[in-house]
């Protein structure tokens, strides 16, 4: 990237200026001038090369290269004025190895080609074999053509750089994991991404939105198609604007994928309407996750509330099929006299045309839920029509199906097996759903033999929650919330060990959930998606607002804060992020110093540069560990030393944010015992998107 200040090097024939456009522009010049010689020189990597000229002298030719500071345009290039040469033979300025020397040229003038910085870049300039007094409207015409050359640069640039940042527009929004598809006026599409193409399979730019539409229809979560005019991009042509409209894509009987779509209207600067774009989220792993956990919570209804086994069975069932849209579920027990499967309940959806077949007993290896108890393992069918023991399912127009055995202190003691009406695929998360519910059921079982197994079953639940979530956060946002539920002082009464209990789950998970919350956010940062949102604000009202809501905590640790800071320091920034940072420098200040200890927080600004830093009197920080401060996990010998806690994240969160504010976090030199952390803010600072 060029330097503020620094000439850009031109390649006008290479980027739109073409040859024919500058031996034009030479022979107009020349004639303007009454001048036998005409050429257009730019500056490149250092030498002049020739890309157009008017008569050239014997043995010159377009694209010859000479250094530059061999030449007399040399001197057009280093001063602001144009050079008028009235006798080359005299003048003192010409370089006594300049080429118009050789070539006989006895006269010259040139005009400078600039850029739209103002840099002299080129040079246009006419010559004769002659001396003369260039009269002024001779020069005037040399003028005009350096300007119309100044003219082609400036247009070459505004091209340039339109089509770089449509190309860089282009490759941002390839990568987003959001689909996204626009259209003009004439509803043709012009543009779609990568995930759109994989979202909707296609479409293809240039093709006809309707035409398009109609071949790859969408449907209502409800599964009803949407009619192509009422479809989002054809709301958005008539100038409404669609938010959050779930959709499905896929054929009936394909596998189908949720969509969360915002389709807006594009228009001109006179409202004239130019195009509509549609922003398209696959929320089909979001749903399912949610529906998941709504599975889960309905089978523990289901199997708490149910008043016997066998209506325990059908309730279970029917929570499964609603939540995975399924047409059938089918629940068997081991009957270990008789050394076979029978049929405990059933469930089949009465709003499916699947027809209804009535379950028989199977021995072990017969039929798919036989199979599943022999062999102690979920099984899966992705194509019925391709295995005998399914053939009935098939028969049904249910092309996938899946067994799972339901185990019960050590040995298998049911079968659960499912029947789906489109072709699916074994995913991790959907055979864990289901090895969750025969848990459940599992543990129901042995809860009717044995009441005391009822802790099992919760810690199955729990085990099977973590299994289907696969994420952190959300089990241990449950356990907080429900740990605050159980300490509420407006709850049930509590023995004292019981609360000591929760008290202390209670800590850890907040603990843990910060862990959590740490680690995202400085992926987030670093992989450039956290959002920001530039605005004035004051660093130095952010400092004495930070320090007030610490101030009670420092007060209990015997810590005296003082806040040194102007009126105001204004910084163009996002004021949450930036408070983020000072709770973080000012909660590792209290945490580091000891009781009687001091902490100063102290805001500047000069030079266009604010300045927030914070010293402590603590444990400070060794020599030689003090370039590792922000790196992440980091935790100093002393901190651990002393036992304090912590993940290591923190300094390495504020790098982040303080770097994606162009400024700089650092430690200054050693005020042992203690630490000082200083950040650097430019006080214009605009924040680049996330």
């Amino acid at each position: 990237m060029t330097e503020p200040g620094t000439p850009r090097q031109l390649e006008l024939v290479a980027n739109g200026f073409e040859l024919d456009a500058a031996e034009a522009l030479a022979a107009v010049t020349a004639r303007a001038a009454e001048a036998p010689i005409a050429m257009i020189h730019i500056l490149d990597e250092g030498q002049l090369r020739l890309i157009g000229g008017r008569a050239l002298p014997p043995g010159w030719s377009v694209q010859q290269r000479v250094p530059a500071e061999q030449t007399l345009a040399d001197v057009v290039l280093r001063g602001p004025a144009p050079v008028v040469v009235a006798d080359i033979t005299t003048d003192p300025r010409v370089p006594a190895a300049a080429p118009v020397r050789a070539a006989g040229i006895r006269s010259y003038a040139g005009y400078g080609i600039r850029d739209r910085d103002g840099h002299v870049v080129g040079v246009c300039a006419v010559m004769d074999y002659h001396p003369r007094q260039w009269a002024p409207e001779h020069l005037a015409g040399v003028e005009d053509g350096a300007r119309a050359c100044t003219a082609f640069i400036a247009q070459r640039d505004a091209a340039t750089e339109a089509d770089a940042t449509r190309r860089f527009l282009d490759a941002l929004l390839d990568a987003l994991p959001s689909g996204v598809i626009a259209t003009n006026a004439e509803a043709r599409i012009v543009f779609t991404n990568r995930a759109a193409r994989w979202m909707f399979g296609g479409p293809p730019e240039g093709a006809e939105l309707r035409t398009w539409a109609a071949q790859t229809p969408v449907y209502a979560t409800g599964g009803e198609s949407i009619p192509v005019e009422k479809g989002p991009l054809m709301r958005a042509l008539r100038g409404e604007q669609v938010r959050d409209l779930e959709m499905r894509t896929g054929r009936p009987g394909e596998r189908s994928r949720l969509v969360l779509g915002d389709a807006l209207p594009i228009t001109g600067h006179r409202g004239e309407r130019l195009g509509s774009v549609l922003a398209a989220q696959d929320v089909t792993d979001l749903r399912r996750a949610q529906r998941f956990r709504a599975c889960d919570l309905a089978v523990a209804r289901a199997l708490n509330e149910a008043p016997s086994f066998e209506e325990a069975g059908t309730r279970t069932l029917a929570a499964i099929v609603a939540c995975l849209h399924w047409p059938r579920g089918e629940l068997w027990m081991v009957d270990e006299e008789a050394g076979a499967l029978r049929p405990a309940a059933w469930f089949q959806d009465p709003g499916h045309p699947t027809p209804v077949w009535m379950p028989e007993r199977r021995g072990p290896g017969e039929g798919l839920v036989g199979r599943a108890w022999q062999d102690g393992a979920p099984i899966w069918v992705r194509d019925t029509g391709a295995d005998p023991m399914t053939a009935r399912a098939a028969n049904a127009g249910l092309p996938s199906a899946m067994a799972v055995p339901v185990q019960s202190a050590g040995r298998i003691e049911a079968v659960l097996g499912f029947f789906a009406d489109v072709v699916e695929d074994p995913e991790d998360a959907l055979i864990a759903l289901l090895q969750g519910v025969a848990a459940q059921i599992g543990e129901y079982l042995g809860r009717r033999r044995a009441e005391q197994l009822q802790l099992a079953l919760a810690r199955s639940t729990d085990d099977y929650v973590a299994l289907v979530g696969h994420e952190l956060r959300t089990p241990m946002t449950s356990v907080n919330a429900y740990t605050e539920m159980l300490l509420d002082p407006r709850g049930t009464e509590l023995d004292a060990d019981t609360r000591q209990g929760l008290t202390v789950i209670h800590r850890n998970s907040q603990r843990v959930l910060h862990i959590i919350d740490e680690l995202l956010d400085l992926a987030a940062l670093e992989l450039g998606h956290a959002t920001f949102a530039c605005e004035r604000c004051d660093l130095a009202e952010l400092a004495r607002e930070a320090a007030g809501a610490l101030h009670e905590t420092a007060v209990s640790a015997a810590l005296t804060l003082d806040v040194r800071t102007p009126e105001s320091c204004p910084v163009e920034a996002d004021p949450r992020r930036l408070r983020q940072v000072i709770d973080i420098l000012l909660g590792n200040a209290i945490a580091y110093s000891p009781d009687g200890g001091r902490i100063e927080v102290r805001v500047e600004i000069a030079a266009g540069v604010a300045e927030l830093t914070v010293t402590d009197s603590g444990i400070g920080i060794p020599p030689e560990e003090r370039e590792q401060v922000f790196t992440r996990f980091f935790r100093s010998s002393r901190a651990r030393e002393h036992r304090i806690p912590g993940a290591g994240l923190a300094l390495a969160v504020s790098r982040a944010i303080v770097g994606r504010h162009q400024g700089s976090i650092h430690l200054l030199p050693s005020v042992d015992p203690g630490t000082a952390i200083q950040v650097r803010l430019p006080a214009s600072c605009p924040v680049p998107p996330a």
